[in-house]
């Protein structure tokens, strides 16, 4: 499926590894122009590092996407360096919750809804009028299937994602008829540093986690990364306010 990309812009959060790099690099190769945001400055670097190797061309920006001035000011150095801005992908966040409900402390809770919710929530709010000074383009957010159902011993990041979804949703039927286009997209186990880290503190996991999916594995990130770009495609032009579940199958169950 050709995605009809044509010089132009992506910005991606949380592109210092896994979901964001996998799908910085595939905006890459799709002959974009690409910014890289993340607090991780090395990883983020390494991401540009990459795209520029593979004869792409890329941008790293550090931004905490919890600090209002910091995401103008990604948004301000994207407009320095390319002009415009045509697809973002929202992509930063966390994922440090360990117990149940009644366990988890305010300090959690402050984070988690920080980083997942507001930092969409700013990101969104400084980039459409980039989109609407440009007549059209297209916000993907990552959600998660925690925002779909429930997550036991992760209620906080469930309501996190349940808001990101509420958040897409609302924003793309305000913004339809201006052709700006907002999707989230919903992976379920996705192999990834978190993932890896989980796996190495309990071996045992790595099973659980595929057994959750009917396919029998869990998903890569470049699985993620496609989902992502076609939202943003042409081929997605009648798709919006959708929460899309990349995840194995899980939740047809």
């Amino acid at each position: 499926m050709s995605m009809t990309f044509s010089g132009q812009v992506a910005l991606v959060t949380g592109a210092a590894a896994g979901i964001g790099r996998a799908t910085a690099l595939a905006f890459a190769a799709e002959g974009l122009k690409v910014v890289v945001a993340d607090l991780d400055v090395a990883g983020g670097e390494g991401t540009v590092t990459l795209i520029r190797q593979a004869g792409g061309e890329a941008l790293f920006v550090r931004c905490d996407v919890t600090q209002e001035a910091e995401v103008q000011q990604l948004m301000a150095q994207t407009l320095a360096a390319y002009g415009r801005l045509d697809y973002a992908f929202n992509n930063a966040g966390i994922e440090i919750e360990k117990g149940k409900l009644a366990d988890g402390s305010l300090d959690e809770f402050d984070a988690i809804m920080g980083v997942n919710v507001k930092g969409v929530w700013l990101c969104m709010k400084h980039q459409l009028p980039l989109l609407l000074a440009k007549g059209g383009g297209a916000i993907v957010n990552t959600a998660s299937v925690a925002g779909l159902g429930a997550a036991p011993k992760m209620s906080i990041y469930a309501a996190s994602k349940h808001a990101v979804i509420g958040l897409t949703k609302s924003a793309a039927i305000e913004y339809a008829k201006k052709k700006i286009r907002v999707n989230a997209v919903c992976p379920a186990v996705i192999d990834t540093d978190m993932f890896r880290r989980a796996y190495e503190a309990d071996p045992r996991k790595a099973d659980f986690a595929a057994a959750m999916h009917p396919v029998g594995r869990i998903g890569k990130v470049e699985e993620i990364a496609s989902a992502v770009l076609y939202l943003c495609s042409d081929g997605a032009a009648f798709t919006t306010g959708q929460a899309l579940a990349v995840d194995g199958g899980a939740t047809a169950i």
